[in-house]
């Protein structure tokens, strides 16, 4: 079960957040400043696990991002890295290259992309050419195609 997810800059800027338990505000910028503190004070070629309180933290660097996730302490550390690998490899294939830019302006897509990859704290779905079809979809339909059956039709979704 994941608790949380936190992409922050090397500055320590927050770029995007997800909760997946429910928490008050307060504990959530406390956590916010304990990860990105704890993460940034690591040396570049350390180990991408840590032990905080009764949890598992997960990160990883990909350019000028650090994407962080929590877990609890029976989870699997490498599978945890792969969901954060898989993410990170769903924004590319939808921004070509993704970068802070394309998290900082276009941030309510790079949520839809992580809620058709994960929800409730679970894998959704695995098959990354299944979630790029939903977001094709979800495309077609704002971009005003002339019915949401035909964009279902042709994501294979009806």
């Amino acid at each position: 079960q994941m608790r949380f997810l936190l992409l922050f800059s090397r500055q320590g800027k927050l770029r995007l957040q997800k909760w997946f338990t429910p928490m008050s505000d307060r504990e959530k910028k406390k956590i916010i400043r304990e990860m990105t503190s704890m993460v940034l004070s690591r040396q570049p070629r350390s180990c991408n696990f840590l032990h905080w309180k009764d949890l598992k933290i997960i990160y990883k660097r990909y350019a000028s991002l650090y994407f962080c996730l929590a877990v609890e302490n029976q989870e699997n550390e490498l599978l945890a890295l792969e969901v954060i690998h898989r993410y990170v490899e769903l924004l590319d294939k939808y921004f070509g290259n993704v970068c802070e830019l394309d998290i900082i302006f276009n941030f309510e897509k790079a949520y839809f992309i992580l809620d058709e990859f994960l929800m409730g704290g679970e894998i959704q779905e695995t098959s990354k050419q299944t979630v790029n079809r939903c977001i094709e979809a979800s495309d077609m339909l704002q971009e005003g195609t002339p019915s949401r059956r035909a964009a279902l039709d042709w994501a294979g979704l009806s």
